[in-house]
């Protein structure tokens, strides 16, 4: 009885022992579900209300391959493709490179730009009086009432679909933008991207204008053979259409990238670009076409553009009698007598310029020297290229010379001074005198966009603090800079 007793006793325990083990079995189950669900209806509560303030997506994505970073490609120039490295020169047709392959003696320092950067903040005149030489057509703003605070700064508005940057009948408007390449990483985002990639921010300013000029630094072709040089670029018919479209109507050919890939890519360039309706100068078949001006007449006004280029990598570059190339300009004789000859025939002449130390702020000497000349020529308006970087602004003779808008559409490379441009924007009248107005961009790997407050404010110091007396205000203006 006792042994049964005790055995019953045993069974009644382990039998409580199961029934409360269930329970809290049963009842962690409980709990876990109950938080399982509650989490799931945060989760839906969360998506369904606090996505109305999450931060739109990127309608222009960036390209996965080689973003925002230096491309790494080496520098091969038989695969078309190159490497922008801080510090790479283009040798001249000498075989000197460098600072002093422009100047011989070697001993003529660039000047220091005399203007302030602070005294971007001055007064501006009044716009639209630029109708004769001298007359820099400055606008308003860039004044604060607190002279300790900078204005905020935003880039010119755009102007509406389908109109025109000025209506006065009496003056031309023009856009000019700096190095333009479709190949390399550049070729890679616009694949990645679409071809029209590169206009999306800045569409507004290159299609207002009357004509739009751009330094178009590659050739257009799939043939040809690369040049024994340091980087040698070849681009893509394909991506003209998207380029015309964006607002494009010339392009300066006068540079040390067009015969990358040889003559043949040189001719294939000239009717890739007929074929679009997209005007070119600055190179040609022979010398005589390649100084010849090309010349559009817009509102009544003549306006001829010539290119010059002074970096050509081998003498076989310069165009001859019976030789395809670029128009040159190491002498002087054959840029002068065309300057002159289009003043002949023209209202307004136009030279843009290659030349300059690449990565270089400043001018060289030769540079000023050059434009002073062909000013005294009969040039209205100078603007240059090929340092990958902006240079500053000078008035001379009532005549504006921009040394450098740096790069547009351009491979990428680790000096954050590459990024910055300008879209350059013109007014001229019929009797030669030219308002000037930039628009900050900044450019990366194909994506130029407008800047805005500091990084505009920083952008018109730092060109008026480059350029010589003269000054780029607060809403872009560039002026004469007041003597105080």
């Amino acid at each position: 009885m006792e042994h049964s007793s005790r055995k019953e006793k045993y069974q009644r325990k382990r039998s409580l022992s199961k029934r409360k083990y269930k329970r809290r079995w049963v009842s962690s189950a409980f709990i876990v579900a109950f938080f399982a669900l509650a989490f799931i209806l945060w989760l839906s509560y969360n998506n369904g209300t606090g996505s109305k303030d999450a931060a739109p997506s990127d309608p222009n994505p960036k390209p996965q391959a080689g973003q925002g970073q230096a491309p790494t490609d080496g520098g091969k120039s038989g695969s078309g493709t190159r490497t922008e490295t801080a510090g790479g020169k283009d040798r001249e047709p000498d075989g000197k490179s460098g600072p002093g392959a422009d100047n011989p003696s070697g001993t003529d320092a660039p000047k220091q730009g005399t203007a302030n950067a602070g005294a971007a903040n001055g007064n501006a005149g009044t716009a639209g009086n630029a109708g004769t030489a001298g007359d820099t057509g400055t606008a308003g703003g860039g004044k604060t009432d607190d002279p300790g605070k900078t204005p905020s700064v935003t880039p010119p508005a755009p102007v509406p679909e389908g109109s025109k940057e000025t209506d006065d009948p009496n003056r031309v408007s023009l856009a000019f933008v700096g190095d333009v390449i479709f190949a390399d990483n550049v070729d890679v985002a616009l694949k990645a991207n679409g071809y029209d990639y590169p206009y999306r921010q800045v569409r507004s300013y290159l299609e207002s204008a009357d004509l739009t000029i751009a330094n178009l630094e590659t050739p257009i072709t799939e043939r040809g053979t690369a040049a024994v040089k340091e980087y040698a670029y070849r681009s893509n018919p394909k991506a003209l259409p998207a380029f015309k479209e964006a607002g494009f109507d010339l392009v300066n050919l006068a540079n040390n990238h067009i015969l990358d890939y040889g003559t043949a890519g040189l001719l294939d360039t000239f009717d890739h670009l007929d074929k679009t309706g997209i005007r070119w100068f600055g190179a040609g078949r022979n010398v005589a076409e390649a100084f010849k001006p090309v010349i559009v007449e817009k509102k009544g006004i003549k306006i001829a553009f010539l290119g010059l280029s002074k970096v050509v990598p081998t003498q076989d570059w310069k165009a001859g009698k019976d030789r395809p190339g670029v128009a040159d300009t190491y002498a002087l004789k054959l840029p002068l007598e065309a300057i002159q000859n289009a003043k002949k025939q023209a209202d307004l002449v136009i030279v843009v310029a290659h030349w300059g130390v690449e990565r270089q702020d400043q001018p060289e000497k030769y540079q000023k020297d050059f434009a002073r000349q062909y000013i005294d020529a009969g040039a209205d308006l100078i603007v240059g290229g090929h340092p990958h970087v902006l240079q500053g602004f000078e008035n001379y003779k009532g005549k504006w010379i921009a040394y450098s808008l740096g790069n547009f559409i351009f491979t990428m490379n680790e000096n954050p001074l590459t990024w910055e441009s300008v879209i350059l924007q013109a007014t001229c009248s019929k009797e030669g005198g030219c308002a000037l107005k930039t628009v900050p961009v900044l450019t990366k790997l194909a994506n130029p966009e407008p800047m805005t407050g500091d990084a505009a404010t920083k952008l018109f110091d730092r060109l008026t603090g480059i350029s010589f007396q003269a000054e780029v205000g607060q809403d872009g203006t560039v002026r004469i800079q007041n003597k105080k």
